[in-house]
């Protein structure tokens, strides 16, 4: 349950979530509004970065918007973390030169925040090179970087540039080399160096799993897009990645890992990374707190939803009885699609009446995840339409229903194909949740600072889980009872991904947390240990931290302006400022929103 972060990553990371293969529904086309004059020049500033990153991972500054980049792929080649990180500070002398002349405050802060995330990245390179062995899960990379060009909704002009990637990630293109042996080089020539960790095992082992899967992902794709003459590069990458697989059988996994633990120094940074600015302790503190009062209302409420749904043989007191009952009344996946829509249509309507935020009059895009989307993201998500130069895209609900990476089997899912968690997993990655978050910074116009690099999770996913809470009050009681699962999740990801990284709890024990009181799938609690322990250690904090800090800004609001205080118009401010952090985004309010609010109201 997240949205993909473009442009965020170190140059070695792969990317970090799905692409789309086709689109599930027609939709009006999104219209971008006009730039003002301070945004045209913040833009500006912000294109210094874009081109420093674009050296390196042209596909994510592709996948922003920028066409000149469609056709090239990522650079591998030696040095690349010295010639990173001297491309950053070459980009940050010229963006500190320009906050030394600026005067208008907007665009001040937008140069603070492009410093701020040049240093963040610089800083992450480093840590990188400091304490890990640079392995590169080739694969995945390969697979989201075509299928980020491969969609319906981009112009056939850029699908067709996708074969020219593909050619230079196999060396096909002239003064190319294969992205394989880059990589290979990369992880080689650092063996023996002191300090420096494997991969987490089970992360390799997981990547080795899926490479079938990427392979017939990437050639379903060509296929799709119909992209002729693909066939002498699509058999060169088969070749390639299978070839890339057994070196990695022979040579990663004895150097791999089995204590999934970072350097403290490397988990600090991804929690800085992500957004949250406290101890992790003190996270793990208030999560607790936070996972028993969402537990107890839970408990209160399973008799009212055992009483109006007739569950038979259920006992109404035991709150995991009642989730079973639910969870056994599926939806089968040809059906899965139709009904997420028809909850979707529910919801905008109920947000237009009950004026919980302005949202857009066209239809919103939702479809199901392919196998290979699964494997490379097991959990739903909402993909971004490009930010830069959109022509119409539209971001997209992915609702995976397997997970791929599950030893092999493909198990699937029960966590969202029952008619109770549509509701508020509709809020969260549709309307008014990530869909609006995302097509408002598109439609209503912000600055690529506040898009692009004010971009983490705490912001990102505090919003969604705020959207959600907004919704509860006009959902069905077992949509109500589903909501509240969720976010016992989130309180429980926000203690166990810290406990787990701390040494405080083992992961069988984070395990029986997940599957025998969340309630989570055997294939879902999985994918939530993957995440907490080798895919992105750090980051499943920040929805709770998030949600916080974005409750704790609407009750000072809220008592700021007694019975003037106006949730439409709050709503609306918050969607306008873009991806602004909390502190940012709370200085906002305290000085324009309730100043203005109060003189508006008299």
């Amino acid at each position: 349950m997240s949205v993909t972060p473009q442009l965020c990553k170190t140059v070695l990371a792969a990317a970090l979530a799905a692409a789309l293969a086709m689109p599930a529904m027609a939709a009006a086309p999104v219209t971008a509004a006009a730039p003002s004059p301070w945004i045209e020049a913040s833009n500006r500033n912000a294109a210094i970065v874009l081109a420093a990153q674009a050296q390196f991972s042209p596909e994510d500054a592709s996948d922003t918007g920028l066409a000149q980049y469609d056709g090239l792929a990522a650079d591998l080649g030696p040095d690349i973390t010295g010639r990173h990180v001297a491309a950053m500070q070459q980009a940050r002398g010229k963006l500190q030169q320009k906050l030394e002349l600026e005067r208008d405050e907007r665009i001040r802060q937008d140069l603070e925040i492009l410093i701020g995330a040049v240093d963040q990245e610089i800083a992450g390179a480093r840590l990188e090179a400091q304490y890990t062995l640079p392995w590169v899960d080739v694969p995945q990379m390969v697979f989201e970087g075509m299928q980020s060009l491969l969609q319906e909704q981009r112009p056939a002009a850029r699908r067709a540039k996708a074969l020219e990637r593909l050619q230079r990630y196999v060396g096909q293109y002239p003064g190319s080399t294969p992205i394989t042996q880059q990589a290979q080089a990369r992880f080689t020539e650092k063996i023996g160096t002191p300090g420096l960790a494997g991969p987490v095992r089970m992360q390799v082992a997981q990547s080795l799993e899926n490479v079938p899967t990427y392979i017939a992902g990437i050639r379903k794709l060509f296929a799709d897009m119909k992209i002729a003459g693909a066939e002498p590069a699509l058999a060169a990458m088969e070749q390639q990645l299978n070839a890339y697989a057994a070196w990695e059988k022979q040579v990663v996994l004895p150097l791999a890992r089995t204590d999934f633990r970072m350097a403290p120094e490397l988990y600090a940074f991804r929690l800085k990374q992500v957004g949250i600015d406290i101890e992790p302790r003190a996270l793990v503190e208030r999560a607790q707190v936070a996972y028993l009062e969402t537990r107890a209302a839970m408990q209160a409420l399973a008799p009212v939803v055992a009483a109006k749904l007739a569950l038979k043989g259920v006992d109404g007191s035991d709150y995991r009885q009642v989730l079973r009952a639910l969870k056994a009344d599926s939806i089968p996946n040809a059906q899965l699609e139709a009904h997420y829509k028809g909850v979707n249509t529910q919801l905008e309507q109920r947000i237009t009446r009950q004026r919980v935020v302005d949202i857009p009059a066209r239809a919103m895009t939702m479809r199901l995840a392919s196998a290979a989307e699964s494997a490379a993201q097991p959990a739903p998500h909402m993909r971004p339409p490009p930010l830069i130069g959109n022509t119409g895209e539209h971001g997209q609900f992915v609702l995976p229903v397997s997970n791929p990476a599950a030893s092999g089997k493909g198990e699937a899912y029960d966590d969202f194909n029952f008619a109770g968690a549509a509701w508020t997993l509709s809020a969260h990655e549709g309307r008014p949740g990530h869909e609006l978050q995302f097509s408002a910074m598109v439609e209503r116009g912000v600055s690529q600072a506040r898009s692009l690099y004010a971009f983490n999770s705490v912001n990102v996913e505090g919003w969604a889980l705020y959207a959600e809470a907004e919704m509860i009050p006009y959902e069905p009681a077992e949509g109500q009872f589903i909501a509240l699962q969720f976010r016992m999740l989130r309180a429980a990801r926000a203690m166990l991904d810290p406990m787990l990284n701390l040494g405080q709890v083992t992961r069988e024990e984070a395990g029986r947390i997940l599957t025998d009181e969340v309630m989570l799938s055997k294939a879902m609690a999985r994918q939530e240990l993957d995440r907490y322990t080798f895919n992105m250690p750090g980051q499943a904090g920040s929805y709770f931290y998030g949600y916080m800090r974005i409750l704790q800004l609407r009750a000072e609001t809220e008592l700021a302006l007694g019975d003037r205080f106006d949730r439409l118009a709050f709503n609306n401010f918050l969607l306008g400022q873009g991806l602004l952090p909390p502190d940012l985004l709370a200085k906002a309010v305290r000085e324009h929103f309730i100043p203005e609010q109060k003189k508006a109201r008299g």
